[in-house]
């Protein structure tokens, strides 16, 4: 079992990672492996030194782990040490390398849909991790300015530092943005019916992105699009930032179109 990779997380469900590392292990014709692994909180450590012993060459990391897993690794990227978390970790004779992909899963989604964030303005639902990886992209890229929206703004401050956080009600009072981005849950398989802002809040935008995948068109999308904006959804960040751990993994590099080739085989799963 020496050419396995794998998720860590504490609670998978039904994830659609293996199917896309599956994809793409096939696609390439590399005899490998990818499995789900939960792993209880307080044991992190001792299933990292586990897979190392068992000659594991690489695994994704979901909630709750992304930041825990940084004790564990020899080496951070520039963009996980930016972002504070890790999601994808490359193992080699050298040492763990830990990356953060969300952040190009999420360039990825922004350059296939045609949207230029330099000079503009954007607000982001949510202050988790994904939020994060986000934000760092967004002013790597030249975003003039960025707001967060937040159920309760103070409790955020300690995740988002140094960024401009409201309440969901002040957001109606925002004018002359550009860009709106979800990155909370709301809206995602089985809560499909819900939206984490209304039709009258997107229609100030010109552009909205959903990271949620499942559904490919949320609510909030839906509402997205019939006031005429500019749209993209959350599964070719999925795929996007699966491609990009394979590409650390394999040491190879992907063209647009064999990520596009993979996103069409994984979306007919949703």
């Amino acid at each position: 079992m020496s050419n396995f990779y794998g998720l860590i997380g504490e609670k998978l469900g039904h994830s659609l990672s293996p199917k896309i590392h599956g994809c793409i292990f096939d696609i390439l014709k590399i005899d490998a492996t990818y499995s789900l692994f939960e792993i209880k909180r307080g044991n992190l450590k001792t299933a990292v030194e586990g897979m190392k012993a068992m000659g594991c060459r690489g695994v994704n990391v979901t909630i709750p782990y992304k930041i825990e897993i940084m004790d564990c690794i020899d080496e951070i990227s520039y963009e996980a040490q930016k972002i504070g978390a890790v999601n994808t970790v490359a193992f080699s004779k050298e040492g763990l390398t830990g990356h953060n992909t969300d952040y190009f899963g999420f360039g990825f989604t922004l350059k296939r849909a045609g949207i230029d964030v330099a000079g503009k303005k954007a607000v982001i639902l949510g202050t988790g991790g994904a939020a994060k990886a986000v934000l760092v992209y967004l002013l790597d890229k030249g975003i003039s300015e960025v707001i967060f929206v937040s159920r309760d703004p103070k409790e955020a401050e300690s995740r988002i530092k140094g960024q401009t956080i409201i309440a969901y009600e002040e957001l109606k009072g925002l004018v002359n943005k550009d860009i709106i981005i979800n990155s909370t849950p709301c809206g995602m398989y089985p809560n499909m019916d819900i939206s984490p802002v209304d039709k009258e809040a997107v229609s100030k935008f010109s552009t909205a992105v959903d990271l949620i995948y499942n559904p490919i068109e949320t609510l909030f999308l839906k509402h997205s699009r019939e006031a005429g904006l500019k749209t993209a959804n959350g599964l070719y960040m999925l795929v996007a930032q699966a491609a990009a751990a394979q590409e650390i993994w394999q040491e190879i590099k992907f063209s647009d179109e064999f990520i596009e080739e993979l996103y069409n085989k994984v979306k007919v799963d949703i």
